[in-house]
């Protein structure tokens, strides 16, 4: 079986209030263990050399979106990036 482990250092969230963090981690974490979980995605990841670092950029949101919503639109940012 071939895993995939990602690690985010550091996650920049300007604007969120600092009692949503918790609620945008996992909902980051549920999006992207749905986006990564397939055995085609992770066969993908790796032939393409894997990924050190990935800039995913600025995640459009709408006014007053929920933490949980602002979470899987980031999950959905890196989950873009990571699939070739």
């Amino acid at each position: 079986m071939t895993r995939l482990i990602l690690h985010i250092d550091r996650l920049v969230l300007n604007g969120v209030r600092p009692e949503d963090r918790t609620a945008v981690a996992e909902a980051l974490r549920a999006e992207l263990q749905r986006q990564l979980a397939s055995p085609q995605a992770v066969r993908r990841f790796i032939s393409a050399g894997g990924a050190p670092r990935l800039e995913v950029g600025e995640v459009r949101l709408a006014i007053g979106a929920m933490p949980a919503e602002v979470g899987a639109a980031v999950a959905q940012g890196i989950a873009r990036e990571v699939k070739p």
